[in-house]
């Protein structure tokens, strides 16, 4: 462990928020990154804060400022699901999935992202989001996600959980013929 890391460690326990502040703007991204869970867990991240972070150019923090904005509904992460890193789009997906509430904007952008982005796991993660937020408008993008690869179609079978509609029945029966073991079993299950 290095000095600064020590350093995090010990302004967190003693509950030194100028000197958690000061590593914040650190030219060691791990360094900004552990500073911010820190003032998160003494619970004296501001939203400023946590926002700087979200702009971060490096994506580990960008990520780990996108985890600690999960309970924070005040602070919009939609924008993250355009960012040019698909590390960073993933967690967003993951981020907005777990939120108590999403605006139709929201869904849109998750809709958007599930059917058309380039990288699977952001398709995947998009789906995931979907289907934990279970509103009618994601479905299309769900549906569509069945018709993908089979990480992906894993996935959208396990999304449409929240719905019942005789059309998503009729995908789940499709889905219980598909040629990936793991996507039948899915299906099956829902079934």
């Amino acid at each position: 462990m290095t000095t600064t890391r020590s350093e995090i460690i010990l302004a967190e326990v003693r509950g030194d928020v100028s000197s958690l502040i000061d590593h914040l703007g650190h030219a060691d991204a791990s360094i900004r990154s552990l500073a911010l869970g820190s003032m998160d867990r003494i619970a004296e991240l501001a939203d400023d804060q946590l926002q700087d972070a979200l702009d971060d150019p490096n994506r580990d923090v960008r990520c780990r400022a996108i985890e600690l904005a999960v309970p924070r509904d005040q602070i919009r992460l939609v924008q993250l699901l355009d960012d040019p890193d698909d590390l960073v789009v993933e967690t967003a997906a993951w981020a907005l999935g777990e939120r108590e509430s999403n605006s139709a904007e929201v869904i849109a952008w998750l809709v958007e992202v599930g059917i058309h982005h380039d990288v699977s796991i952001c398709r995947e993660a998009a789906i995931a989001a979907l289907g934990a937020i279970g509103d009618e408008s994601g479905l299309p993008a769900i549906l569509a996600g069945l018709e993908d690869r089979a990480p992906v179609r894993r996935r959208a079978v396990l999304a449409l959980a929240p719905f019942d509609s005789p059309e998503v029945t009729d995908a789940l029966e499709r889905a219980a013929q598909d040629r990936d073991r793991q996507v039948r079993q899915a299906a099956e299950d829902l079934l």
